[in-house]
């Protein structure tokens, strides 16, 4: 099996990288892919989550496969995981370079988080450079979008400046992200007709697409 290998990477703490990727891995899981997440991220947030889904929905019931290791071990676990799954999702940590390097590297695609404020936009050109000195592509994410403001609008503009693909699908900066996970879950199972699950949803076939 050829997996696709996405990494969610933005080296800017607080861009909402580890919620993308748990929403994103059970939206995969609806499009009947099998799909494996690999944390990282020494907060391990996402394993956190896992273990709640585990504990919460049982083995069957989780949907998705958590591996939690250290940075270097990255590579084989990948590779590892490849042969098992459709996709293989990387939760990257912010702020240490090498993992983050190795992180990219794996990937075919590295999606990069970025919320519509100046400090989000300035910090997001280093993970971007990072990208582009490993040869994968990256496509960037417009999360925690506020509803209306000037000011985010002309941040999503600049965004459109960084040199890198914006993807059309943004993610609304919506309270019940962070309650489904709280619960073990993602939106589209607590909320599945919601606006929210939605923008996940085209979210995740978008990255896909933009995958190969």
């Amino acid at each position: 099996m050829a997996a696709t290998v996405i990494t969610v990477a933005q080296q800017k703490g607080g861009a909402g990288k580890t919620t993308l990727a748990a929403h994103l891995a059970v939206a995969f899981t609806a499009m009947k892919k099998s799909v494996a997440v690999v944390d990282i991220d020494p907060q391990q947030s996402l394993t956190a989550w896992y273990r709640l889904r585990e504990e919460r929905l049982g083995d069957a019931g989780a949907g998705v496969l958590a591996s939690q290791i250290k940075g270097w071990r990255t590579k084989n676990e990948v590779d590892r995981l490849a042969r098992d799954h459709d996709i293989v999702l990387i939760d990257s940590p912010p702020h240490m370079e090498t993992e983050a390097k190795i992180a990219v590297r794996a990937a075919g695609l590295v999606v990069v988080p970025v919320q519509p404020s100046p400090m989000d936009v300035w910090a997001t050109r280093p993970t971007l450079e990072l990208a582009a000195a490993e040869k994968v592509p990256a496509l960037i994410v417009l999360n925690r979008v506020p509803p209306r403001g000037n000011l985010a609008e002309t941040m999503i503009a600049e965004v459109g400046r960084l040199g890198a693909q914006v993807a059309r699908s943004r993610i609304g900066n919506r309270v019940v992200f962070a309650a489904a996970l709280s619960e073990g879950r993602a939106v589209g199972e607590v909320q599945p007709r919601s606006k929210a699950a939605k923008e996940i949803a085209a979210l995740a076939r978008e990255i896909l697409k933009a995958a190969g």
